[in-house]
This record gives C-alpha cells, sequence and structure tokens, in this order.
C-alpha cells in the first residue's frame, strides 16, 4: 500500500524577471488572477487534494509570501470593526492552520530541481507533491486531486499532462505514453524541448508532480543541465530507471501565469467564471470597440 502524501513543495524563488519592473519589488507568485494571488491557487489545489503540510522554497524578498500566509491582526480587526464580515470569513478561510506550513531558503538560482533539494529535510522520507505556482489550473476537481486518486491505484510517481498543438511541443517537455488510460497511464521516458519530427507524444509536464523521496539523493548527485541549472526532469529520468511513473492525462486547462499572455488569458477566463463579476465585465468587454485590432 502506498504512503499518503501528505506534504506539498511550492518553489517560490524564482525572480520573475519576465514581468519586470511589477515583480521589481514584489514577488511574481503574489501577481493576482482576478483577486487571488498566484501561489493561492496552488495552494487551494493542494488542500483540496487533501495536502496537510505546506513547504516553501523562498529566496529574497519573498518575506511577503510568508506574511500572505500568516495573520494580519490589524487587518482582521478592522473587518471586524467596519462589519465586513465576508470579507472577513474568505481570509480566515483562506489561512493554513497554525504549525501547518514551513519555509526554507534557496540561496542561490540554481534551478527547479535544487529548489526541490532544498527541501529534502522537511519533507523527510515521504512521498511529496510539487506545485509549480506559475501554472494555474481551471479543473474540477482540481489538478492534483486527480492525480491523488491515480497515486492511490498506481502508487509510484505521478506526473501530470496535458496536450499541446503539435507545432509547440519544442516548448515544453513532453513524456513517452506507454499502455493504460488517460487517467492513469505508464510513463516510458521524457523528452526535454524536441523537435516537432522527434517528439514521442505532445503530451507535456505541466507543473504538478508526486514523487517519491528518492528524487533528493539523486538531486544531491545531480550535474547542471539545461540552462545551467540543475534541472528535476533529468533527476526524475534517472529515478524511473527504480521506480515506476505515472501519467494523468488531467480534465482541465493550465494557463502559464508565468508568461504575459497566459496570465492575461487566465485573468479574462477566471473573471468570466465569476457570478459576481461576469455581467459587469462581459458588459465592459462589449463596450470596447475593438473591430481594428481583431
Amino acid at each position: 500500500m502506498s504512503k499518503r502524501v501528505r506534504t506539498a513543495v511550492f518553489p517560490v524563488a524564482g525572480l520573475g524577471t519576465r514581468f519586470l519592473p511589477a515583480t521589481k519589488a514584489m514577488p511574481k507568485e503574489m501577481l493576482t488572477v482576478v483577486d487571488r494571488p498566484l501561489i493561492q491557487y496552488a495552494v487551494d489545489e493542494a488542500r483540496e487534494a487533501g495536502i496537510e503540510h505546506f513547504v516553501f522554497v523562498t529566496g529574497r524578498n519573498k518575506g511577503v509570501i510568508e506574511d500572505h500566509f500568516d495573520r494580519q491582526f490589524e487587518l482582521e480587526a478592522t473587518l471586524e470593526a467596519r462589519g465586513k464580515h465576508p470579507a472577513l470569513d474568505e481570509l480566515r478561510k483562506d489561512l493554513p492552520s497554525a504549525g501547518r506550513t514551513s519555509f526554507t531558503r534557496q540561496q542561490e538560482p540554481l534551478g527547479l530541481g535544487h529548489a526541490v533539494w532544498c527541501a529534502r529535510d522537511i519533507v523527510g522520507d515521504q512521498p511529496f507533491a510539487l506545485l509549480l505556482p506559475d501554472m494555474v489550473f481551471r479543473a474540477k476537481p482540481g489538478v492534483l486531486r486527480q492525480m491523488m486518486d491515480a497515486y492511490e491505484e498506481t502508487g509510484g510517481n505521478v506526473i501530470g499532462v496535458e496536450e499541446c498543438a503539435w507545432e509547440d511541443v519544442s516548448s515544453y517537455g513532453v513524456v513517452v505514453r506507454g499502455e493504460g488510460p488517460d487517467t492513469g497511464f505508464r510513463i516510458d521516458g521524457m523528452v526535454e524541448k524536441p523537435k516537432r519530427e522527434d517528439a514521442p507524444s505532445n503530451l507535456f509536464i505541466s507543473g504538478r508532480y508526486i514523487l517519491q523521496p528518492e528524487i533528493f539523493s539523486l538531486l544531491a548527485e545531480q550535474t547542471k543541465g539545461a540552462g545551467g541549472e540543475i534541472q528535476i526532469t533529468d533527476a526524475m529520468q534517472n529515478l524511473m530507471n527504480q521506480q515506476k511513473f505515472t501519467g494523468v492525462k488531467y480534465e482541465g486547462k493550465v494557463f502559464d501565469c508565468g508568461a504575459k499572455l497566459g496570465f492575461l488569458t487566465a485573468n479574462v477566463v477566471f473573471a468570466l467564471d465569476r457570478e459576481d463579476i461576469r455581467p459587469g465585465f462581459l458588459k465592459e468587454l462589449r463596450a470596447l470597440d475593438l473591430s481594428d485590432q481583431l
């Protein structure tokens, strides 16, 4: 029987250079899709999937993330005094309970694999989920919940994947699909940013993982790969020689909010999903004269 996944790791040490100057003094993970920070979407998804311990791998100028997941007594007192109970309830609902969050530093920008390795002592000898906050999903149930369902059946390591256009495969890491249904198929390999003619599939790895703790010892010995960084994909390929990897083609859609186009698209889509915003937002969109731009 597989060990239950109770811990999730969130790498939040990146510099956010693609969003400068907005991210000069503010972490990119605190950029908002409608009115919720990117990191909150990832934490909400993890909580829905049953995660109990949230580990944030931070860097310099990321203290606001820690503050976001702490109580702000002055703000709560002001909302209480002004009778703004819905806003107060929302803040309290989003807050993990005491002792459920941990923060560790990645002191140098050495890559995603190195960021994950920095969480090794907190995670310990247990399987864990890895969520990249840049990747925001529109999915019900959440993508990690769908992956947890597969993990309960297969154990091992689980990766969430989504189809992309074949002409876009060179922008992603894609998997070699083995036997099994969309809800849990064997992964026989991974290829990082292949040419279209060399791609084994158009199923790209979209920032959600369930990994076994043996990944840490491999990351400790991992040499620098693409971009001169320690890559999690390289360590996963090595782990694949020892353990099973399962792919889940989840129901839903990902928005890469680490890129401007994905971020702007997510804001439109999530705004239209909100009953309190949709009518007014549609009215404003229809009032815009965009005929010369479409």
